[in-house]
């Protein structure tokens, strides 16, 4: 086969890019936190990667400046951020006011260890999600599927213990919203590809889910 004559998919998919500023990257890293962050018992934040995403780890790390970046069981990696003066900041000031998550708030203002240095901590309780927190989220706990059905499906799923966030995905996206009784989860879904496909071509994942997106 003469490989000059085969196009490369790249002519159909738009250059992978990241977010250009600390505006956009402070809502790509709200929504990151708010998927798989969390204080932990030494008022550390800790956000939590799956193995194929370490690079990621990395990346919010150099973009941030500090953090350890280490593997734990279940084939995971943790960013843990310390609660260190003059480090912990940095990251509150970038996604201030751009947080959902309400029990990550409650832990920021009761671990903030300079309040001086930081600007009143708020909570984003808006509709607008043409930024770029959908796709930091979605890194978190999103699932892009291909069900083979009496017609070929192609639906997007993300799984929470609430389910305010997800009906704010719900009214975004379409779709819609189940309880798991086995797990006592909410999972939402999505097979308005479109939608979907919309979103991710404007705001890019980051994670190895960007190429199952792509799929």
């Amino acid at each position: 086969m003469n490989k000059k004559n085969i196009k490369s998919v790249s002519v159909h998919v738009s250059k992978h890019s990241k977010p250009l500023n600390d505006n956009q990257f402070g809502y790509y890293l709200a929504g990151l936190i708010d998927g798989n962050g969390h204080f932990n018992s030494k008022q550390q934040l800790v956000i939590v990667f799956h193995s194929s995403d370490v690079s990621l780890a990395y990346y919010i790390k150099k973009q941030i400046g500090f953090g350890i970046v280490k593997k734990v069981k279940n084939a995971a990696y943790i960013l843990n951020l310390s609660s260190k003066p003059n480090g912990i900041e940095k990251v509150i000031n970038l996604i201030n006011g751009k947080i959902r998550t309400k029990n990550i708030f409650i832990q920021i203002n009761k671990y903030m260890v300079s309040p001086n240095n930081v600007e009143h901590f708020k909570l984003n309780t808006d509709n607008f999600l043409e930024n770029h927190w959908l796709a930091g989220f979605s890194d978190a706990n999103s699932n892009f599927q291909i069900k083979i059905l009496p017609s070929v499906i192609l639906n997007f799923q993300i799984e929470k213990k609430e389910d305010y966030l997800l009906k704010l995905i719900q009214n975004y996206f379409g779709g819609n919203i189940e309880y798991r009784k086995s797990q006592n989860t909410y999972y939402y879904e999505s097979t308005i590809a479109k939608n979907v496909i919309y979103y991710f071509d404007k705001y890019h994942l980051l994670s190895s889910k960007h190429i199952n997106f792509l799929k």
